[in-house]
């Protein structure tokens, strides 16, 4: 039922929630809020609303059927007459989408976690709620790349930084299968054992006899060695000499000064025999089980490769 106005045009408190199909509770709080301003007040005291204030209540409740929080609703009505207002309201309606896309996505890591213990033996049960209990669902890549920052040299630069760690820090898959979350929380358990303290890849980029230190030199080279190998690598080619090796040690000659000779490719053969650590290989083992290796191999299997190109061809 529509309820008209009354001769000087304005509306009860009472009217205005019936016209709007609100309680009278809720338009006194959003009164109370300053949100809904009263046009005035009659001589006994009470709320007394213009015809706006019915659009402006309508306005409200569908910012609020949104979920919008009330002091962004209070910011999108401060500004609905001014030029700024759609765009007000858009950055409010992208805000919310993106909370919302999180919300979702921790619920789809939190169900196929819970498959994952659902499904399991008893006798894996503990152990793999160890492992879920210490990520954060959705869970973030900070851990991961925390244990390349410590594994990498201090002095690279920047933009060469960025880069590597790009490669090398797999995102968590968005609607993850239960086997994924495993993988994934496995690889969070290698990236926060305290066996990295340990690893001492960086000798690879330690000062030179001429006392220089060129980690750049090395990990640039890696960079554009790897790119020139992951063809080879995405078709499962056997590992054999090429542009991609003779990249990869020219990479490794560079760091240390030196040429690339038959002798200096079997002391790097040793040398990285010698470097390689466990909880590397295992992390590169996990990261190549995730989605995203489907469609890049991962700088592990690239590096692999190049070494066992280097092997053979020494050997």
């Amino acid at each position: 039922m529509t309820v008209s106005a009354s001769p000087d045009g304005m509306w009860s408190i009472g009217e205005l929630a019936e016209q709007a199909g609100v309680t009278v509770k809720t338009v006194r709080f959003y009164s109370d809020r300053g949100l809904l301003p009263e046009a005035a007040r009659s001589a006994g005291g009470h709320r007394r609303y213009g015809p706006e204030a019915l659009d402006r209540l309508r306005l409200i409740r569908s910012l609020r059927t949104l979920d919008l929080p009330l002091p962004q609703v209070d910011r999108i009505l401060a500004q609905e007459d001014a030029p700024g207002a759609t765009d007000a309201l858009e950055g409010a309606v992208a805000g919310q989408l993106r909370a919302l896309g999180t919300q979702l996505s921790a619920l789809r890591w939190r169900e196929a976690a819970l498959r994952l213990l659902h499904d399991c033996t008893p006798e894996e049960r503990a152990d793999r709620l160890r492992l879920i209990g210490a990520v954060t669902i959705p869970p973030t890549t900070d851990a991961l790349a925390r244990f390349w920052r410590h594994v990498l040299p201090a002095r690279l630069p920047a933009r060469l930084l960025s880069t590597l760690l790009e490669a090398a820090v797999p995102q968590p898959p968005a609607d993850p299968t239960p086997s994924q979350v495993l993988t994934f929380v496995r690889l969070h358990a290698v990236a926060t054992d305290p066996r990295v303290r340990d690893i001492d890849i960086r000798r690879l980029a330690a000062r030179t006899s001429d006392g220089a230190c060129r980690p750049a030199v090395l990990y640039e080279g890696l960079v554009e060695a790897c790119t020139l190998a992951s063809a080879d690598v995405r078709a499962q080619r056997p590992p054999h000499a090429g542009e991609a090796l003779d990249c990869f040690v020219t990479a490794h000659a560079g760091l240390h000064n030196t040429r690339d000779t038959p002798a200096f490719r079997r002391q790097l053969s040793t040398q990285l025999a010698r470097l390689a650590h466990p909880l590397i290989d295992r992390y590169w083992q996990l990261a190549g089980e995730l989605p995203s290796a489907s469609s890049q191999p991962t700088i592990g299997a690239m590096d692999d490769w190049l070494r066992a190109a280097l092997d053979a061809q020494v050997a």
